[in-house]
């Protein structure tokens, strides 16, 4: 029934696990990296069962007892093109839940964990990869998904059925970064092909033509920039990043809005310790406001200026001439938004790798389309307010408020870049996404997932229209 292909050299351990399984007809080993086309068009020639089972780690492997009846079962239940399930790992040791989540129509991150059991439908993976036309180095399994989901279902199972090992022993914080590391750029390059080309197959790409230059010179505003700190409970930071914002230079007035979300550990006192009158303190009341909300109270507020622009409580502007930059690229580019570069430090700004970020998977070509392949834009980010009002502000929630705006107005206006670094992210054991569990993990990537499940649809009405 199921044809075993496995990522080579795997464990002894694994192979002896596999040919042992009664419904696997025989175990393949893999002629080069699953992650190569030629790799994955070796394999489809020698495909005879109907199912083909996936294994891409090279790790230990074994398998809960019945696994493979039961992903079979659902698999010719569902008519699935894939289908994955929950497992657990073995982390030096220690056996661990790894849930997965379910795979959404804008589920099109290339790091989307499935876990490491994939078992396609075999007429899906041979039409699949009969159709693949670009010979990739590293995306060829993702490419093989994107092209599965045009043809079918990738289903979850949400039951554990079997045991990895996981050798990837950081923290959900260090682990954030990797899409952007200057070491992957060639492997980045190759997803943003792959998920380009799935774009104009299902008619959701957006070609730069379709987008619009802002006449940012219009209207009258009380302030030409509003620097923007949501922050709570920051007491060991706040103060440095109000004399940040507050010691910028540039040739038009700002302020800075401090919107505090009911502080109880003296993070008010380091507020109100400031003598500035550009200083404009905001006390939220004790209703749900997370960082959107936050962002709300000043975007809405009259005093706010024709650009608002972030600066997160814990982090710093990385010189004087900031605000300058952005209101000189927004000027010269016509832009909605638009995002700089920063550099990773830890709490005493010492630099911490991977050093700074760019971004550069952000094109003027094709950002727009890239963007719903990563789950960030990058940092600082800058708003024109007219834009951000008349969508509605941000959405009340505590994480991915700025990228569901940003995939938003990408959609229609452009997206303006500062490569110089104009920012410091200060990453200390108080950051927010620090250290995440497992479950904490999913639901952030669940919903963005879900953003991109809106964003993808939007583009499609459009499309029709």
């Amino acid at each position: 029934m199921i044809d075993a292909v496995v990522a080579m050299p795997a464990e002894a351990g694994t192979m002896e696990v596999l040919r042992a399984e009664p419904l696997i007809d025989k175990v393949i080993s893999a002629p080069g990296p699953l992650g190569a086309t030629a790799t994955l068009k070796a394999v489809a020639g020698e495909l005879s069962s109907p199912y083909v089972l996936l294994y891409i780690k090279y790790t230990g492997l074994s398998f809960v007892s019945n696994a493979l009846r039961r992903m079979l079962s659902v698999a010719e239940d569902t008519d699935a093109a894939m289908v994955y399930a929950d497992h657990f790992f073995k982390k030096e040791g220690v056996v661990s839940n790894a849930p997965v989540i379910d795979c959404q129509e804008g589920a099109l991150r290339d790091d989307f964990d499935f876990g490491s059991v994939l078992l396609y439908k075999t007429s899906v993976f041979k039409e699949a990869v009969a159709a693949m036309d670009c010979d990739y180095s590293f995306a060829a399994l993702y490419d093989l998904r994107l092209r599965a989901q045009r043809l079918g279902s990738l289903v979850r199972i949400g039951e554990f059925l079997y045991y990895e090992v996981e050798t990837d022993l950081r923290t959900s914080g260090e682990k954030l970064f990797d899409y952007v590391d200057p070491r992957n750029r060639a492997v980045q390059v190759e997803m943003e092909n792959a998920v380009t080309a799935h774009l104009k197959a299902v008619g959701a790409y957006i070609d730069p033509s379709e987008v619009s230059v802002i006449d940012v010179a219009e209207g009258d505003f009380p302030v030409e920039v509003s620097v923007v700190i949501p922050c709570k409970n920051r007491v060991r930071t706040i103060g440095d990043a109000i004399r940040s914002a507050l010691s910028q230079k540039a040739d038009f007035p700002f302020n800075v809005f401090v919107v505090d979300d009911n502080s109880t550990d003296g993070t008010v006192d380091v507020i109100k310790s400031f003598d500035d009158p550009r200083l404009i303190y905001i006390a939220q009341d004790k209703t749900w406001h997370a960082i959107g909300g936050n962002w709300n109270a000043a975007l809405f507020d009259p005093r706010c200026g024709r650009f608002a622009v972030q600066l997160d409580s814990d982090d710093l502007y990385s010189g004087p001439d900031t605000l300058q930059k952005f209101v000189g690229t927004f000027r010269r580019e016509g832009c909605a938004m638009v995002v700089g570069t920063y550099q990773m430090t830890d709490i005493d700004m010492n630099p911490l790798p991977p050093g700074v970020i760019d971004h550069k998977e952000w094109t003027e070509e094709n950002g727009r389309n890239n963007v719903l392949r990563v789950n960030g834009l990058g940092a600082p980010r800058g708003f024109y307010t007219p834009i951000l009002r008349s969508l509605g502000g941000f959405p009340t929630t505590k994480y991915g408020e700025d990228y569901a705006l940003g995939i938003r107005i990408c959609r229609s206006w452009r997206i303006g870049r500062i490569w110089d670094v104009v920012y410091n992210c200060r990453r200390w054991s108080d950051n927010s996404d620090a250290d995440l569990s497992v479950d904490k993990v999913n639901s952030n990537n669940f919903y963005k997932d879900w953003l991109r499940t809106v964003e993808l649809r939007a583009r499609l009405r459009r499309k029709k229209s």
